[in-house]
């Protein structure tokens, strides 16, 4: 067996030390000592707490926010030695403070628990996560918003089933994606709303009886307002699974985006072409040039949607209040947050550098009979039921499927072997540029309300609030 070892700060209910493997095992310090900022920003709240409530002199606080400003450095400067044996970054740096300061630093763990103290970090560091994930959001979608109204007229197939339905615009395209990310920022924003509550105070689970002040500390520490209930505070993950159902939304959208710019790269569309240093080569094959990025956020999709399962999984039996279970939410949060942030750090970067092929485009529109829905209208416009409208319109594209011909490359007189209802005016509907601007309307595809739609987009971007400030 593993020779034990003794922890100090919390020893003495035990007559032996913790065995070194279990130690080791149920150790935390490994990852989260990423929250040490924020735990040394909470401490310097609750110890000035303290000291207003006269729980701490005046040499006491001042000997540990110096000890604690001291230790901040050693961090930043990666001087910090840091110690499984000390389980975590809360014993870590008490232990460090201690031995800095001494007796007052044993003092500053009064009225408190390591309860509250990690679900205050934890929460401190995702507000600011949140704060940074939505800078690139907001990033990626201007370059949306700027692509669609540079693109506004470009003219593309838009597709259902993966086939040819009818012409759209690239710019109405990206606006899509946009609105999608526009409900990702919505989200993301509730999310920050939501987890802005302090549970410092509530210590291990029932309150303390010292006579701390909750909304001191809330308000020094920049939350809205103390959490209501200490059980609750205590045990409470549920703003980290929310943020990772707002991540596993999030990343579903880019994977959707992702898997049409691997498409649209791709010799069968040749749509778009992404710059070299998004992608990179084959070993084997010297033409090869691999639409990485995409790609691989496609893949890391999978793991951010597994990390919202696996903070599911870990709450859904757990009874109140906390358990050691809790240990295990820090590593999939970490792991979503910094594969969201980079994920969008990479498309906002990716997207103002595509450039689009619009030859190759409009030669795909022209292709699978893109305006036949615009033929039928024009029936029904003529005074022709929609549904044998649709079965004229049938009939033509089957014929033309037969010849090799689109709608707009027949004669006058085919179309009207297929209805007399057709007269010189329907090759106004019949090319893609009419196709498009008859689509005229809130929400639509034609270039000028493209380009309406991409002003009024970045007008709300401009306008928005930081997730902080909402």
């Amino acid at each position: 067996m593993d020779k034990p070892q003794t922890s100090t700060l919390w020893g003495g209910r035990f007559s032996e030390s913790t065995d070194a493997f279990v130690q080791r095992f149920t150790a935390s310090v490994q990852f989260d000592r990423r929250l040490a900022l924020h735990d040394i920003r909470g401490s310097l709240a609750h110890a000035a707490m303290l000291a207003r409530a006269g729980l701490l002199d005046a040499d006491e606080h001042a000997a540990i926010v110096a000890g604690l400003e001291e230790i901040r450095r050693e961090i930043g400067e990666d001087r910090f030695e840091w110690s499984v044996g000390l389980e975590d970054v809360h014993m870590n740096i008490e232990a460090r403070l201690t031995a800095r300061i001494g007796v007052a630093g044993k003092k500053l763990h009064t009225g408190r628990s390591r309860n509250d103290q990690v679900a205050t970090d934890v929460r401190l560091y995702l507000r600011d996560a949140i704060d940074a994930i939505a800078a690139e959001l907001t990033r990626l979608q201007r370059a949306l918003v700027g692509l669609a109204a540079r693109e506004a007229a470009t003219i593309m197939p838009g597709f259902t089933h993966l086939q040819t339905a009818q012409p759209v615009t690239f710019g109405h395209h990206m606006l899509a994606w946009n609105e999608m990310l526009e409900r990702d920022h919505g989200r993301l924003v509730d999310c920050r709303a939501r987890l802005n509550v302090s549970p410092l105070g509530a210590a291990a689970l029932a309150g303390t009886s010292y006579p701390i002040d909750r909304e001191y500390t809330a308000a020094e520490l920049g939350f809205a307002a103390p959490a209501r209930n200490s059980l609750d505070a205590v045990s409470d993950r549920d703003f980290a699974i929310e943020f990772c159902a707002f991540a596993a939304l999030l990343m579903t959208h880019l994977s959707r985006f992702s898997e049409e710019l691997v498409l649209w790269t791709s010799a069968q569309f040749g749509f778009v072409n992404l710059p070299d240093r998004f992608c990179t080569g084959s070993s084997i094959m010297p033409q090869k040039k691999n639409p990485d990025v995409p790609e691989l956020v496609r893949g890391k999709s999978g793991r951010v949607a597994g990390h919202l399962m696996s903070l599911l999984m870990l709450m859904k039996s757990q009874p109140l209040a906390y358990n050691k279970d809790n240990q295990e939410d820090k590593e999939p949060l970490f792991d979503t947050i910094d594969t969201v942030r980079d994920a969008l750090h990479a498309f906002a970067d990716m997207m103002p550098a595509l450039t689009v092929n619009a030859p190759a485009m409009r030669e795909s529109a022209r292709r699978g009979f893109a305006t036949a829905t615009d033929l039928a209208d024009y029936l029904v416009r003529k005074g022709m039921a929609f549904r044998d409208a649709h079965e004229v319109v049938g009939k033509a594209v089957a014929a033309g499927v037969a010849s090799g011909t689109d709608l707009a490359d027949m004669s006058l007189e085919t179309l009207q072997g297929f209805s007399a209802t057709i007269g010189p005016d329907v090759f106004a509907v019949l090319s893609l540029e009419g196709s498009v601007n008859a689509r005229d309307h809130l929400g639509g595809t034609a270039p000028r309300r493209v380009a309406l739609a991409a002003a009024d987009a970045l007008e709300r971007l401009d306008a928005r609030a930081s997730p902080r400030d909402a």
